[in-house]
């Protein structure tokens, strides 16, 4: 059985009703949609390089250890390929209905956790795949390479085996198995390895480059912790409820590109992106009569600390960045989030953040329980969630059809009632904007606003600037 991260434990048990964690893909593509028995012989072809879709998650009696993956002897996959389709005409807004009510369902845990649905009937004979999995099994930068994966590159692809593999012959783990491993691991474990830092101690002084990042990193939390004392916007508080809403636009990455290239070689292109994302947060406050010129809107901002080709899994840290909503000149509102960005990089707080969860997977019995509080507390810490990922610039295809628009699906849990994923295809960005489906009616009051943030940057740049 192989262990889940301890990052990947957290996102399993953190998961409710209320709260389902996944993450999702919503692909539209040139038609005609596949038939069942099409879809089946692509994704059956795909299986044997994305094992964990075969496996289902095997728990450790009192959390003992860290949960795990075993092969599903059940699986069936018709059971995550699943067809609808959109009432005519096909367009955007039915298109996103659906989405938002297929990421209100949460998955089955006794089961693989992912699926497949086909939505047929858009508009310009075109169809949608919308690809749910949990977070546990992939992060962001993770399912961008799964995409690749489970994707074509080429409208003909040679053709696979088309042979499902089987499940492992070793039968799974017993009870008593597992909890006589997770004592171990949660008492045994731990007192040896603090036995041999004990032993290390005399050569930490010569462990330079640790200690020096270690330091950064502690001075850089008084600046984090002022950050965090800063009072919430009331109404960004979330999720209040299991239902979903989602709404989405695109843009040009050559003009976001363009733009970060005008302001300053050193910014990059998520500096714009987030600057266009506190103009979205500053339109939606000013409708709601919650704007001031204070107003900050802190915001998680995942940073990828991946560096192995290993696509599932989560390797992924944080950094809470504050968005300044209430600064009326859009130049001023991009330097201070690069400044905050290479500031809060300087001081190496993702990596701190990294080490302090990997350090957390010592004590899996209370993982469990933890997951749960560091839900709570992360309500006062961060409001929304801005995460972009690149994707790949080059056509991807699914059953021989050309995907033509590539959109992310990213949860709210926490303090985030509104989160937004950004994915690059093809020279687009696109946008996946998730809330709660009571409390954020006005979702596309934000969208619209990220659409004038990048415009008012396009026009405030000064041109020529090398």
């Amino acid at each position: 059985m192989e262990r889940m991260s301890t990052l990947d434990a957290g996102f399993y048990f953190a998961d409710s009703e209320r709260t389902p964690l996944h993450i999702a893909s919503v692909t539209v593509l040139e038609g005609p949609p596949p038939t069942h028995e099409e879809l089946v012989r692509t994704v059956t072809a795909k299986l044997p390089q994305v094992p964990r879709y075969r496996q289902r998650v095997r728990t450790v009696p009192l959390n003992l250890d860290l949960p795990g993956w075993v092969d599903d002897p059940n699986f069936r996959l018709s059971y995550h390929l699943r067809h609808t389709a959109v009432p005519s005409p096909g367009g955007p807004e039915q298109l996103r209905n659906l989405v938002g009510r297929i990421m209100s369902q949460r998955m089955d845990p006794a089961r693989p956790l992912w699926e497949m649905w086909v939505a047929e009937g858009l508009a310009d004979g075109r169809w949608a795949l919308i690809a749910k999995v949990h977070h546990c099994v992939v992060d962001g930068v993770g399912g961008s390479d799964l995409i690749t994966v489970l994707f074509d590159l080429e409208p003909d692809p040679p053709s696979g085996p088309g042979e499902q593999p089987q499940p492992a012959e070793d039968p799974a783990p017993s009870k008593l198995s597992l909890a006589l491993g997770g004592l171990g691991q949660s008492v045994v474990a731990p007192a040896g390895a603090l036995v041999r830092r004990l032993a290390r101690l005399p050569a930490l002084p010569f462990q330079t480059d640790r200690l020096r990042e270690a330091g950064q990193f502690a001075g850089g939390l008084p600046d984090t912790v002022e950050h965090i004392a800063h009072p919430p916007v009331p109404s960004l508080h979330g999720p209040t409820g299991p239902h979903r809403r989602w709404v989405s636009l695109e843009a040009d990455l050559d003009q976001v590109k363009t733009i970060r290239r005008e302001l300053d070689l050193d910014y990059t292109v998520n500096d714009v992106i987030l600057a266009a994302v506190t103009r979205g947060f500053r339109d939606l406050l000013a409708e709601r009569g919650e704007l001031a010129p204070d107003t900050l809107v802190r915001s998680l901002v995942p940073v990828s600390v991946r560096q192995d080709a290993q696509t599932l899994g989560n390797r992924v840290s944080a950094l809470v960045v504050e968005l300044p909503c209430g600064e009326p000149d859009p130049l001023a509102r991009v330097e201070s989030l690069h400044a905050q960005m290479a500031r809060l990089k300087q001081t190496h707080q993702a990596a701190g953040a990294d080490a302090l969860v990997r350090l957390a997977g010592t004590a899996p019995t209370m993982l469990s329980l933890a997951s749960r509080a560091v839900m709570t507390v992360a309500r006062t810490l961060f409001q929304t969630v801005t995460t972009n990922v690149p994707g790949p610039q080059f056509p991807l295809y699914v059953a021989g059809r050309k995907v033509v628009a590539l959109y992310p699906y990213v949860p709210i849990a926490a303090g985030a009632g509104i989160a937004t994923g950004i994915f690059s295809y093809l020279g687009r960005l696109y946008f996946g904007v998730t809330g709660d489906f009571d409390t954020t009616l006005d979702l596309e009051v934000f969208t619209a606003g990220i659409t004038h943030g990048l415009d008012e940057l396009a026009s405030a740049v000064p041109k020529g600037n090398r």
